[in-house]
């Protein structure tokens, strides 16, 4: 009991803040690997026989979550989450990744599961979102130092006048037309490609 009243609380709290990254880490290993492993998503062949009407709102989108190439990439983004936040030298960046990939989830979950599980993932989610939200704060001062070469040291390299400031949106439609020349000179040289698409989509 001494040697527990000789530990600075700080040290307690930096423990914990490592055990709640463990957490994070852990779980979107576990389920990044689980979706990467065909072990999450997809139905079964009964279900994959019926008609669509039958069918709950859940398992239709579990059926068209199997999908690739979107639960690749949706594991790959937890696996490579889960392993940023566990390292010390990358842990502010998994918590920062961490909050888009847990907010998608939770959305998802929320509308497309029964009630209960919603319920139940929604609470857990959250936890996890809080625990995420202490670890940013536990390394506050870190924070703070992205925070300001984010808001206040961003500039373009150069000067310009106001007036050229007008003629963006016509520049900006110039890229985008840019964008578009090398689909359409593909399809002046292979218009088949283009049948093809045509029929897939009509």
């Amino acid at each position: 009991m001494k040697l527990l009243n000789k530990v600075p609380k700080e040290k307690y709290w930096d423990y914990f803040i490592l055990a709640a990254r463990f957490l994070i880490s852990w779980t979107f290993l576990r389920y990044g690997y689980s979706k990467m492993v065909d072990g999450q998503f997809g139905v079964s062949d009964s279900e994959l026989a019926a008609p669509l009407k039958d069918l709950s709102l859940f398992r239709v989108s579990w059926y068209m979550f199997d999908h690739q190439p979107f639960k690749a990439f949706i594991g790959i983004s937890q696996l490579l989450c889960g392993g940023l936040i566990i390292i010390n030298r990358t842990a502010l960046l998994g918590a920062f990744l961490f909050l888009p990939i847990v907010t998608t989830v939770l959305l998802i979950d929320l509308t497309f599961m029964p009630p209960t599980m919603a319920n139940a993932f929604a609470w857990r989610l959250s936890f996890y979102i809080l625990l995420d939200f202490l670890i940013l704060w536990h390394y506050k001062s870190k924070m703070e130092v992205i925070w300001n070469e984010v808001w206040q040291n961003v500039n373009t390299k150069f000067k310009y006048p106001i007036w050229t400031y007008l003629f963006l949106p016509l520049v900006a439609i110039a890229i985008e037309v840019a964008g578009v020349l090398p689909k359409a000179l593909f399809y002046i040289h292979h218009p088949s490609c283009l049948c093809r698409s045509y029929r897939a989509t009509a």
